[in-house]
């Protein structure tokens, strides 16, 4: 029970990644590819989605994301998606022509197993899931 000299903090409940991109449409299909289903709001927006996970874009005309070395050098990543069978996720994304694999399925000493993609845009994905000791 609340008493009323305190104050309710809200929860958050769900973060969604934004990607800006150049060609929503081009975008759109690279993502059907990976099985994710597209809410197409003409002329640049879109939501993907895929089991729970939803990604935003937004298109801006002749955009292109810009080059960013030191991200590259450290291996860093656009959006971290957790899922219930990395294994059979990685056979099913790792042999589609489009779709390069920039690190295949692997253990981390955090917990989770892993494997990274990059899309169209440059965007790096990692798809993921914990393992028991």
């Amino acid at each position: 029970m609340v008493r009323p000299t305190e104050q309710r903090k809200a929860n958050l409940v769900r973060s969604t990644a934004v990607f800006i991109v150049g060609n929503i449409e081009e975008t759109i299909r690279w993502y059907e590819g990976l099985g994710f289903e597209a809410d197409y709001f003409p002329p640049g927006f879109a939501i993907l989605c895929r089991g729970d996970v939803q990604i935003f874009f937004q298109q801006q005309d002749g955009y292109s994301r810009p080059d960013d070395p030191a991200a590259r050098e450290r291996g860093a990543w656009n959006v971290y998606l957790e899922t219930d069978d990395v294994a059979s996720l990685f056979e099913e994304i790792s042999h589609l022509p489009n779709v390069p694999v920039t690190r295949g399925l692997c253990r981390q000493e955090y917990g989770q197993t892993e494997f990274e993609v990059m899309d169209l845009n440059g965007y790096v994905l990692v798809f993921a899931q914990p393992f028991d000791e």
